[in-house]
């Protein structure tokens, strides 16, 4: 084993490589240090594993955790999980993409189940119903086109009935799947901000026992200076 000032010894890849790109075992979970132990069993806490090979054994970890949460890891947990090891970004605005999906019957279908929703509908359609009976009742009442019980309107209506109803029925089906697909991105946004946490929680666990470790040096040094300077006032 080579003895580099600036350097250290992977145990799992073999390698010599920068401390910075190292880190000892006694700073790791113990969770997944047993991960790393379950395959490499002559690691010891005191030995040093790359950062890169830590992040692989982090995402067993991330994926055995959602495992026994979840049961079975689905395609939107594994895009996190693959999104938090490529440090890729989740949140975004989903609106433009869910816009540029839309077909033409589609748009149409919220045009119209919009229209229809509206009082604007609503007073267009009582007029037409007014003016429509207005005129077969005073305006053309000796020969009317469609006399009372306006046999005629009853089918315009019911043909308008029908024809909106599926519409409206598409619209709103459409709305569904929208809403089911905001859910998921939610969802994935969520797991992600929960599984950063506790990778957060790690990695402050690691600072914390790295600067405690210096503290401890440094206060060994400050004793080694006392010891020093009483042995010199002594002699």
């Amino acid at each position: 084993m080579k003895n580099h000032r600036n350097t250290g010894y992977c145990q799992i890849t073999k390698k010599h490589l920068p401390m910075q790109e190292l880190v000892a075992g006694t700073s790791i979970r113990k969770s997944i240090l047993a991960l790393i132990k379950a395959d490499h069993p002559d690691f010891e806490e005191q030995h040093y594993i790359s950062l890169k090979t830590l992040n692989s054994y982090r995402k067993l970890y991330l994926e055995q955790v959602l495992k026994r949460e979840l049961g079975e890891i689905s395609n939107l947990e594994e895009e996190v999980i693959q999104s938090i090891n490529k440090h890729e970004l989740l949140s975004s605005n989903i609106e433009d993409e869910l816009k540029v999906k839309l077909t033409l019957g589609e748009r149409l279908s919220d045009k119209i189940a919009s229209f229809g929703g509206s009082w604007t509908f609503i007073m267009i359609f009582f007029s037409f119903l007014f003016l429509w009976m207005a005129i077969n009742v005073y305006f053309v009442a000796s020969r009317p086109f469609d006399p009372f019980p306006f046999i005629l309107l009853n089918l315009i209506l019911s043909c308008l009935a029908a024809i909106q109803a599926p519409i409206i029925m598409m619209s709103q089906n459409r709305k569904d799947a929208k809403d089911r697909q905001r859910s998921e991105y939610d969802y994935q946004v969520n797991l992600k901000a929960e599984l950063e946490i506790r990778l957060l929680h790690e990695k402050v666990d690691h600072l914390i026992i790295q600067q405690n470790q210096r503290l401890l040096e440094i206060q060994q040094i400050q004793v080694d200076l006392l010891e020093d300077i009483m042995q010199r006032m002594k002699k």
